[in-house]
């Protein structure tokens, strides 16, 4: 007998939480998706908790019930770690800041900002907005005042505001002494690429 070319990693693959995620983006119920695939309530619910497997007939089922393509249960996820003390600098136009792009550049989908405001740092004397559907500010230290063309809001350490990316605003951390630190998180991302 020849030897196997690639020996078996014997990992358990786990499937189960990605087929309750598939069931319930769709909608369906454990007993509605277990009567369309012939199998039993109990059955699937032990599936979805990882405590017994599939056959490969009742799993190709299943995928057909729900629309769902058999090979994406064992995709790997993309996850993509940026520390800060590595994330690349970005110039968005303010003054008093150290701005850091904490998602990778080529994120379309969101993306987050790490901003360190030094007394009366801040996001520009002018109004701005970002082309983006919805911006949210985070507070993480300090205090910061957004500026809106209608209104000014105070936030403290704690609080978050979320508000439309077309709306033209400016912020500034107006202590004499503190710093602020924010978290900006933007959707979609109003750029990519490379800076």
């Amino acid at each position: 007998m020849r030897p196997l070319p690639v020996s078996p990693s014997n990992n358990e693959i786990r499937i189960g939480s990605r087929l309750r995620a598939a069931r319930q983006a769709h909608g369906y119920t454990l007993d509605q998706l277990a009567s369309a695939a012939g199998l039993t309530k109990g059955f699937l619910s032990r599936v979805e908790r990882d405590e017994t497997s599939l056959s490969v007939a009742s799993l190709i089922t299943l995928c057909e019930v729900m629309s769902l393509d058999v090979g994406s249960l064992f995709t790997v996820p993309d996850v993509a770690l940026v520390r800060l003390d590595s994330a690349p600098a970005i110039n968005l136009g303010g003054a008093g800041v150290d701005e850091r792009l904490m998602t990778p550049r080529g994120q379309s989908r969101v993306q987050v900002v790490h901003t360190d405001a030094e007394p009366g740092g801040t996001g520009g004397k002018d109004f701005y907005t970002i082309n983006c559907e919805y911006e949210v500010v985070y507070v993480l230290a300090g205090s910061i005042e957004m500026l809106f063309t209608d209104r000014r809001v105070a936030l403290s350490a704690g609080d978050a505001l979320t508000f439309p990316g077309g709306e033209p605003h400016t912020w500034v951390n107006a202590s004499e002494t503190e710093r602020a630190e924010l978290v900006w998180v933007l959707t979609p991302a109003p750029w990519s690429g490379s800076a």
